[in-house]
């Protein structure tokens, strides 16, 4: 009786799965020796007048606090003489071991019950116009509420619009560096009367006020 040709896998993906196992070998390796980095200086003297805008300390449940495994943070609402609003919360982790890793707001949103109507790409002015950054945008709607949401991730001396990216180098710096240190910076406003246009220019704005004082706070 004839037996069957085996099939035979290419060698490109024996290499490339090769490789994968080395490399979550190294992160895993690597993650047992990287050194706990703290903020340069707590979140609890980060400033509550920011240009025009004036903020109000608030704080989640704890158990919100205990699923984030952040070891510093700051949620404040920050508003203008005029009325605009933004939701300011930055979470910041010393090391990123494993359970302890940043959340993704398109993983954490649809699980508390905001839908995401639009995912794109800003970019944002630095001081004075100048060095702009990019920054992750989403439209989100719950119950005929609409809220427009900027974040990005700083770690380790960059800004990062990409969760691909941003665990990418977890990665390559957990190995060279032995830091998964890294920080998340979210920004939320309302849509008022339709206008996600507007919302998203008022966050771009706090976000042009805020990006120099992190330097004070997020080691490079």
């Amino acid at each position: 009786m004839t037996q069957p040709a085996r099939r035979r896998i290419p060698h490109g993906r024996l290499c490339l799965a090769a490789l994968l196992m080395l490399g979550s070998a190294l992160f895993i390796r690597a993650l047992d020796v990287t050194e706990a980095v703290p903020l340069k200086q707590s979140f609890e003297s980060f400033p509550m007048e920011i240009g025009t805008w004036s903020g109000e300390k608030g704080r989640f449940d704890e158990a919100v606090y205990r699923t984030l495994g952040v070891d510093d943070s700051i949620l404040s609402n920050y508003r203008t003489p005029r009325g605009d609003l933004v939701q300011l919360y930055i979470g910041y982790y010393h090391s990123q071991k494993k359970g302890d890793l940043i959340h993704s707001p398109k993983n954490c949103m649809p699980g508390s019950g905001w839908a995401i109507i639009e995912s794109s790409l800003e970019e944002v002015p630095g001081p004075d116009a100048a060095d702009p950054f990019q920054v992750i945008r989403l439209v989100v709607e719950n119950s005929g509420k609409r809220n427009v949401v900027l974040y990005w991730f700083q770690s380790r001396g960059r800004i990062i619009s990409s969760e691909y990216m941003q665990k990418i180098y977890l990665v390559v710096d957990s190995i060279l560096k032995r830091r998964t240190d890294g920080s998340f910076v979210r920004l939320i406003s309302p849509v008022r009367d339709g206008d996600v246009e507007a919302s998203t220019q008022t966050l771009k704005s706090f976000a042009q006020d805020l990006a120099p004082l992190l330097h004070a706070y997020l080691p490079s």
